[in-house]
């Protein structure tokens, strides 16, 4: 417990913002998803040949996984807050157009004949009599709308759109750390029974006040959603730099910005943890972001569904460069000097059980260990795809998960072995043994910005500024960089200062 309230200590500032990015994503999808179903819901009531297909379409949407969605809105909508509004629209249709007919739909027909035989046309039965008896079953879908939108909207985070998603996908990141998970995860929760009470209150009202009570829960919404636009926009960016999942990627974005605005009169945007590979690929082509860190070997294999044709570090980056401008119109700046490349580690305790030293030595026990692999590296030809097929491997138990949930697997001795990266802090922290790949299955893997060449053409001074860090970079100074922010649990703005300065790149 006092672990948390540390950890919630140290990050209140950042607490608060999410909450509050939270709160508008939610509002502005339930107000949206109101508009559209109270009306449809209205519609349907006079057209029912049409209600019972309507209502199964929106149904079929809330099947949807809604990652899936995400992912499928992104090379439309790109990332941040647009995908994720219309996917949490989606969602919270079918609660509130369900309610709105069946509400109607069972006001009592003595009533409705009554009011016709006064005179009244349907409209005016509608607005004087159907819609004021219905709306506290109105309200109850909206209610459930509204809890549904918050549980899921902490998801969005995985397309840069904020919220309290954010803290957790940062402790999954930090192998699972508990405190940071439980920090973005009880505030969601607390958020939707908060919202909920509040919508009670509504419904409560709706009985007596009718159509007035929703409409007044709109326009506050809406007022909630808008009002940070009364007090003026952020700063507008020249240019966006997105990045992956991890620590990582985070400090080099951030070497990147540092560095651009230190040099230029560039207004530089971040989207940090943005997902893998696909999802920040599809949003640098889509042009929601203007350059990300890439990896040579993972343009070459997973982009441009090649091999690479050497294992010499230049002659690969060359491969990467030249793939990616002929086939997406990508520019390759120069790479860092150190080599990210996927590895296969284990304990040093379960490698002296069963004498491992090289990858093909797990053919031997292969009936026998479990290996705990991502998703990504699980599907990847330069992954366990390619394993299996250089080193004749059928690992009788694969486990797949979040990369940030590899060490803690291991570490428990759930899994015997994981995929790794040469840098990750958890290596030092853990102090794995990685397996040999003497078939170099693995290509080399230096990390360089992969930006749109419009907007290298629009601001040909980014190359030379960012071409500063070619070269540079060890894999121990990356190594211990990830190990800082990962388990010192500094800021990644940070830990980019220091080195910029440390190596001579900023003035302190």
């Amino acid at each position: 417990m006092n672990e948390f309230i540390n950890v919630f200590q140290q990050r209140q500032d950042m607490l608060y913002e999410k909450i509050w990015e939270h709160l508008q994503i939610s509002i502005i999808a339930l107000v949206i998803a109101t508009l559209i179903s109270v009306p449809l819901g209205l519609l349907l009531t006079r057209k029912k040949k049409l209600a019972e297909p309507i209502i199964g379409v929106t149904a079929v949407l809330q099947t949807i996984p809604s990652l899936a969605v995400l992912a499928f809105l992104i090379p439309f909508f790109g990332i941040g807050r647009t995908p994720a509004i219309i996917a949490l629209t989606a969602y919270g249709l079918l609660p509130i157009l369900r309610n709105t007919y069946t509400g109607i739909k069972e006001v009592n027909p003595a009533l409705k004949e009554a009011a016709t035989g006064m005179g009244m046309n349907s409209f005016r039965r509608l607005s004087k009599i159907e819609l004021p008896l219905a709306m506290p079953v109105i309200m109850a879908g909206i209610r459930t709308s509204m809890v549904l939108i918050v549980g899921t909207t902490t998801i969005a985070a995985l397309i840069g759109a904020g919220g309290l998603g954010d803290l957790i996908l940062l402790g999954l990141d930090r192998g699972g750390d508990a405190n940071l998970i439980l920090l973005g995860a009880v505030p969601a929760a607390i958020l939707a029974i908060v919202l909920d009470l509040i919508l009670r209150l509504f419904e409560r009202t709706s009985a007596k006040s009718g159509f007035r009570s929703l409409t007044t829960l709109l326009v506050i919404a809406a007022l909630i959603a808008v009002g940070p636009l009364a007090f003026g926009g952020k700063v507008q960016n020249d240019i966006t730099i997105g990045a992956k999942q991890g620590a990582e990627p985070a400090i080099l974005i951030n070497m990147y910005k540092l560095l651009i605005e230190e040099e230029t009169d560039i207004n530089v945007g971040l989207e940090e943890n943005l997902g893998k590979t696909d999802l920040v690929f599809s949003s640098l082509q889509q042009g929601s972001n203007d350059m990300y860190p890439e990896f040579t070997g993972t343009a070459i294999v997973s982009l441009l569904d090649s091999q690479a044709e050497s294992n010499e570090s230049d002659e690969v980056y060359e491969q990467a460069k030249q793939g990616m401008s002929e086939e997406f119109g990508l520019a390759f700046l120069e790479p860092m000097k150190f080599n990210n490349t996927y590895a296969v580690a284990t304990t040093q305790q379960t490698a002296e059980q069963y004498d491992l030293e090289s990858i093909g030595d797990l053919k031997k026990v292969e009936d026998e260990i479990t290996a705990g692999f991502t998703l990504e590296f699980n599907d990847r030809q330069d992954g366990y795809q390619g394993m299996k097929e250089v080193y004749n491997l059928d690992l009788a138990e694969v486990r797949t998960m979040d990369p940030g949930l590899r060490q803690t697997a291991i570490s428990n001795g759930e899994v015997d072995v994981i995929d790794a990266y040469a840098t990750d802090g958890y290596m030092v922290n853990l102090n794995l043994t990685v397996l040999n790949d003497p078939e170099n299955l693995f290509p080399p893997y230096q990390g360089a910005p992969l930006m749109r060449e419009e907007t290298l053409e629009e601001f040909p001074e980014i190359e030379g500024v960012l071409n500063q860090l070619g070269g540079q970079i060890t894999e121990d100074q990356m190594r211990e960089m990830n190990y800082d922010v990962d388990y010192e649990d500094r800021d990644p703005r940070e830990v980019a200062r220091e080195f910029l300065i440390a190596e001579g790149f900023l003035d302190e």
